[in-house]
């Protein structure tokens, strides 16, 4: 595991990146991100950029296209990603869900899309991940980006996934991988949980950054501010240029929930596995 948590070289050739995908633009997240390219567009960083989802998605800059896809398409995800240097992967079912749900969404899509980005030559994919993919850690176990994946529900497994494909298109193919394992994106803390979980939205926006213009095979860091109980160590991110902004003076002022648990994966971590019916 400790190889697959470390395979920067350090390369001199890194590709500019002008162009870049969003998958999930209608999402959540997807829209706080497509203001920020959109920003990045304004202040001429970008040349294009294009917003995809399976729902429909509109903007009225003329820098930027869109693009309806449902990602288990093949044929329409490598249409999509042609002439675009780097993608963002936000796209997919972002909660816990049935198989079959999860398998077109988050593990058929991913594969096209990554096969798509290597048939393309796209420089790298910077990959949406989860702390589901490591929730079932008990919530006193500090761990870093080395640790051995321990998913704490379906969607958490596809998130593992997700990592791997991106392991294995950046030891073996031509696609750089940064995975982003996202704790809670939020503009504010709202329960005790986010005293470890908590990814301010400006925070997020930095670590695109970095994924976007950073020289690295594959790395995998988590995606967290600097909160006052980490569940997290985040050195590989601040070894890599992250310095977060949100810190453990600003979550004084807000009244917090009370929603302690036991594993790092919180609700999704607890319990059974419900079996939907087929």
């Amino acid at each position: 595991m400790k190889d697959r948590a470390n395979l920067s070289t350090g390369e001199s050739d890194v590709t500019e990146i002008k162009r870049v995908l969003l998958t999930g633009a209608a999402g959540q997240l997807g829209i706080l991100v497509s203001d920020y390219l959109t920003r990045r567009l304004e202040a001429g960083e970008l040349e294009t950029v294009t917003l995809s989802d399976v729902q429909p998605v509109a903007s009225d800059h003329p820098q930027v296209r869109c693009v309806q896809c449902d990602l288990a398409d093949e044929q329409a995800v490598d249409a999509m990603v042609q002439g675009v240097d780097a993608i963002i992967h936000l796209g997919g079912i972002s909660v816990e869900s049935d198989w079959k749900s999860l398998t077109r969404a988050n593990l058929v899509g991913s594969i096209n899309l990554w096969e798509a980005a290597q048939r393309r030559g796209i420089d790298r994919i910077i990959f949406a991940s989860s702390n589901h993919a490591v929730g079932r850690y008990p919530s006193d176990e500090v761990i870093d980006h080395t640790a051995p994946v321990r998913p704490d529900s379906r969607y958490g497994v596809t998130k593992s996934f997700g990592e791997d494909l991106a392991w294995l298109y950046s030891a073996r193919g031509d696609v750089r991988g940064f995975c982003i394992r996202i704790g809670s994106c939020l503009a504010e803390p709202k329960t005790v949980r986010h005293r470890s979980t908590l990814l301010q939205h400006d925070d997020f926006m930095q670590l695109l950054a970095i994924g976007l213009a950073g020289d690295y095979r594959f790395e995998v860091v988590f995606g967290a501010s600097d909160v006052p109980r980490p569940y997290w160590d985040n050195r590989n991110a601040e070894r890599l240029g992250y310095r977060p902004t949100f810190h453990p003076q600003d979550f004084e002022r807000f009244e917090l929930a009370d929603d302690e648990t036991t594993y790092v994966g919180g609700p999704f971590a607890v319990g059974k596995i419900d079996v939907p019916e087929l």
